[in-house]
């Protein structure tokens, strides 16, 4: 998570231009930000929006957190979800291995993205629900986290943090105009970022980069004022949008400014060691849990994305288990019943470990409550079914986060609820009062305050 990845996204589309080129720059990489002029008609451009100065929620409230995980090979259908409909307590042979954690979590069936499809690229719009991936013109939109980090992240040091476990590609962050925020897969980085503190002289550098950023800003501006002599009246309307980003910007510039000058938390825990094989899968998701709960106790950060990048995965290291085929290949099992086996290890060793990151989150007190209390745990995955590539039926779970729990919200598996429902109450409950998100229609049925 260097500062030029965390905030924005940098797109490597190639500039096209059919009029007179305009320059596409990039800005204020030294102060985590990248700007450029707007997508026009005029020209194809790409624009990271920043985080808005906008904070519905104050450094004094009750913090609120989230923390979003996808598997995006998912889970075995019929060994996650419960048998029963709409039964309590949410009972199957993957569930079971939460059952420590019953009173703490609520199980969903039958949600999905609607229109999200397109095999293994809907990954990208696990926490956007844009439609259709798979399309040439397909364009993301921004994701649930960075949605939450536009309105709250000037309340911490990092608006957001990204993660990924055996990819720096496949992101579930996204921007306002699509683009896709690069995770960090090295914990060992990430904490020297979140804990490390800069010697008096390379604070004041970055100061300096902070404060040179903000006079860039100008010059934008002016060049972009001089577009819209020739602009249409729908660039107009864009150019105004960037305008708005561009004081949004110079608010952020100011918030990083204040946080360049703070010490940083102290831990007494060693930095994490990053296992050098990406066969040592399950290895790593364990020191990005632990990185994730750390990231929160010192309220370094609100909002996190772990992408857990199985497809990309090879034959992975289990001790006390014998797996012979990538895990990748293992999901398209053709029901065989041997790659299932080996399969269901796997995906007990997930739950294990989401088990153990609830738990860890249960012991830690903060304010007269859990740590899981205040932290709102997402865990799913973009496939319903990865065998087939069913994209309804999305496995999902949610922990903590002050929800009223130890149920299963069971809906119509053919006729799918729409899953960004439960953004909306996420949102909510993180303090952000918004009606809508993506292709939402209100809030999640049956998801109640405790």
């Amino acid at each position: 998570m260097k500062a030029d990845r965390r905030t924005v996204g940098l797109s490597q589309a190639p500039y096209i231009s059919t009029r007179a080129p305009v320059s596409r720059r990039r800005f204020l990489q030294g102060a985590g930000i990248a700007l450029a002029p707007p997508w026009l008609e005029t020209m194809v451009l790409v624009f990271s929006r920043p985080a808005r100065a906008a904070v519905l929620a104050s450094p004094s409230a009750t913090p609120r957190r989230m923390l979003a995980v996808c598997n995006n090979l998912g889970l075995l259908p019929d060994l996650f979800f419960p048998s029963e409909n709409g039964q309590k307590e949410a009972s199957s042979p993957y569930l079971d291995l939460l059952k420590p954690h019953r009173n703490d979590l609520t199980v969903f069936s039958g949600v999905s993205h609607p229109n999200v499809d397109g095999g293994h690229p809907a990954d990208v719009c696990f926490l956007t629900a844009a439609p259709h991936p798979g399309s040439s013109s397909f364009r993301n939109t921004i994701s649930l986290d960075q949605y939450i980090a536009e309105r709250i992240g000037t309340l911490t040091r990092f608006p957001s943090l990204t993660l990924a476990v055996n990819t720096r590609t496949r992101s579930l962050s996204w921007t306002g105009t699509g683009v896709a925020i690069p995770p960090e897969d090295k914990a060992a980085e990430v904490f020297r970022q979140l804990f490390f503190q800069g010697t008096v002289e390379q604070v004041e550098r970055q100061i300096q980069k902070l404060d040179t950023g903000t006079s860039i800003l100008d010059t934008v501006a002016e060049q972009a004022k001089e577009l819209q002599r020739t602009a249409t009246a729908r660039d107009r309307d864009r150019l105004d949008q960037y305008f708005t980003s561009v004081r949004d910007l110079e608010t952020r510039l100011q918030a990083s400014r204040g946080w360049e000058t703070r010490p940083k938390p102290k831990v007494t825990v060693r930095e994490p060691v990053d296992p050098a094989s990406p066969a040592a899968y399950m290895e790593k998701v364990k020191v990005m849990y632990d990185l994730a709960r750390l990231a929160f106790e010192t309220d370094s950060t609100r909002s996190i994305t772990l992408m857990l990048d199985s497809v990309a995965t090879p034959v992975l290291e289990i001790p006390d288990a014998t797996i012979t085929d990538g895990y990748h290949n293992l999901s398209h099992h053709g029901r065989s019943e041997s790659k299932r086996a080996q399969l269901q290890v796997i995906d007990e060793l997930h739950m294990k470990l989401l088990s153990g990151l609830i738990q860890s989150l249960k012991e830690t007190s903060e304010g007269g409550e859990t740590l899981l209390d205040r932290t709102q745990v997402l865990y799913g995955s973009n496939l319903g079914d990865a065998n087939q590539h069913v994209f309804t039926n999305m496995p999902v779970l949610l922990a903590g986060g002050g929800f009223r729990h130890r149920r299963h919200l069971a809906f119509d598996r053919q006729q799918n609820y729409p899953l960004p429902n439960l953004f909306v109450s996420m949102l909510q409950r993180m303090g952000i009062e918004e009606e809508r998100f993506a292709s939402s229609t209100g809030v999640m049925r049956g998801l109640d305050l405790a």
